[in-house]
């Protein structure tokens, strides 16, 4: 433990937060949270700690790979949980994410590819082609839903054994159970398969309900200050909304049983308007506690969506957080260039949240002088549509195929500024390695970036090619390819 490091953990506050464990190259891999910052942060750094885990050999290694660590004060335990859970979602870090992994908790797992696709329980999640549902914590519930979608629906679980019959069709059941369901015990390949489909989207209704009901419990122990437990449930929180967002990829389901045509329809109805919406933006803001303000918005055509019409924006109108200001900034960033152009407004703006921002959005078309196309905000508490003007607002059922379409562009709007939120933290953490090498000011540590483009090509650079910039000698060149070389592992560090 080096000097610098010890004074800065004996600098700590005795106040609530979240810490971020870096390892030699900046990378943050581990978030956690605390109570007291300096008690919690010492903990990794007492005498001994490292050989009393030696039977736990994952704690030990990362307690190992600690080199540096940033904190974050908070309020409050509950706000402390809550950021906890908002970063490790944001970076995933590599050990919180082989601890949640461990607890193995239940999912199901359908192969697509098969002829008879059939709803199977796992505990891993393998790198194929398979639709995974999950993770899921109440097996018992998990398996009377599964009985049940068997007898609603009319498909397979993983301890059937179909016969296929001389004319091409499936005999599914040789038993009793042929008879406790309201289907066809011998059906075609096609037939069965919009079965299938139709469970599917059944299972990832019961999917969102669960992960609501999650939630609740979660915030319930949180109020009852039973912070481990919520953060335990925290934990499954987290998982389940990455399964729930990879479903989301499979946009063509196995019979295509909604498509993009009748959503569109659905959502015209649904929304009262004059078309369908052929073109829809939908506008996210993403930061973490107020830094690397960011936002994005994604373009659907037809339903799907168009990438070469995507825009991601940095807020430059202020600094700090407020996410109705930043949405005010970028719907009249993005509207007042399509004006300039002379290009065509969407049929229909989507906007990530409720009252407040679309109130933002209006505002921007005011000072743009320009009525707004339809324009909806939607809640994602409830999934609820909130109306710019007098109308109620409107909650349709999960199912909706409406609705369902409004999800995949809010989710895609997430993912696209969550992912730009990342790329920009992760580039200013790579670039703090310059903060460590001594005698390097403001100045020419910009002057490097801008030459180099990154760290990773200053560092593939000479100390020759580093000395021709302005100010930068021979000596202090050579020692600063030194420093970078030095800095770089040896080893290879897993991902």
């Amino acid at each position: 433990m080096s000097v610098d490091l010890k004074e800065k953990v004996r600098a700590l506050p005795e106040s609530p937060g979240v810490y971020l464990m870096k390892d030699r190259l900046g990378r943050i891999i581990y978030v956690g949270k605390a109570k007291s910052l300096k008690k919690r942060v010492s903990s990794y750094f007492q005498a001994g700690r490292t050989r009393a885990l030696r039977h736990q050999p994952k704690i030990r290694t990362l307690i190992e790979m600690i080199e540096d660590f940033e904190i974050i004060e908070v309020k409050s335990e509950p706000e402390a949980l809550l950021l906890e859970g908002k970063l490790i979602k944001q970076w995933r870090p590599k050990y919180n994410t082989d601890f949640t992994d461990d607890k193995r908790f239940l999912l199901v797992r359908l192969n697509p590819a098969d002829e008879l696709p059939r709803f199977t329980l796992t505990r891993f999640r393998k790198d194929d082609r398979s639709r995974y549902f999950g993770p899921f914590a109440h097996s018992g519930l998990l398996r009377r839903t599964l009985a049940s979608m068997r007898k609603q629906f009319g498909v397979l679980l993983g301890d059937t054994h179909p016969v296929k019959l001389p004319d091409g069709r499936w005999r599914l059941y040789d038993d009793v159970r042929a008879e406790l369901t309201t289907w066809p015990n011998e059906v075609s390949a096609a037939d069965y398969q919009e079965r299938v489909a139709q469970a599917c989207a059944f299972l990832d209704g019961k999917s969102r309900e669960w992960l609501k009901a999650l939630r609740d419990e979660m915030q319930a122990r949180s109020d009852k200050q039973e912070f481990e437990k919520a953060a335990e449930l925290r934990d499954v929180v987290l998982a389940l909304e990455r399964t729930l967002a990879r479903t989301r990829k499979f946009t063509r389901d196995l019979t295509k049983l909604q498509p993009n045509a009748e959503a569109l329809r659905a959502l015209q109805e649904a929304l009262g308007l004059e078309s369908p919406p052929v073109h829809m933006e939908c506008f996210d803001i993403s930061h973490i506690s107020g830094t690397f303000v960011v936002a994005s918005m994604v373009h659907f055509t037809d339903g799907s969506p168009d990438k070469d019409h995507y825009r991601r924006f940095q807020i430059k109108s202020f600094i700090g957080n407020d996410d109705f200001r930043a949405m005010e900034e970028v719907v009249g960033r993005r509207y007042r260039r399509l004006l300039a152009e002379q290009k065509l407004f969407p049929d229909l703006i989507v906007i990530d949240g409720g009252r407040g921002q679309i109130a933002a959005a209006l505002k921007a078309f005011v000072a743009l002088d320009s009525p707004p196309p339809a324009l909806i905000g939607l809640a994602k508490k409830h999934e609820t549509i909130i109306f710019p003007d007098a109308r109620a607002p409107l909650n349709l059922p999960l199912g909706h195929p409406g609705l369902n379409l409004l999800q995949r562009l809010r989710d895609e709007a997430h993912r696209f500024a969550n992912t730009y939120n990342a790329d920009l933290r992760s580039r200013k953490i790579r670039e703090s390695i310059l903060d460590d090498f001594p005698g390097l000011g403001e100045k020419r540590k910009t002057a490097l970036l801008a030459h180099f483009g990154s760290i990773d090509r200053l560092r593939s650079a000479s100390a020759d090619q580093i000395a021709e910039l302005d100010g930068f000698g021979a000596k202090f060149a050579a020692e600063l390819h030194a420093f970078l070389h030095e800095a770089k592992p040896t080893t290879v560090i897993p991902d």
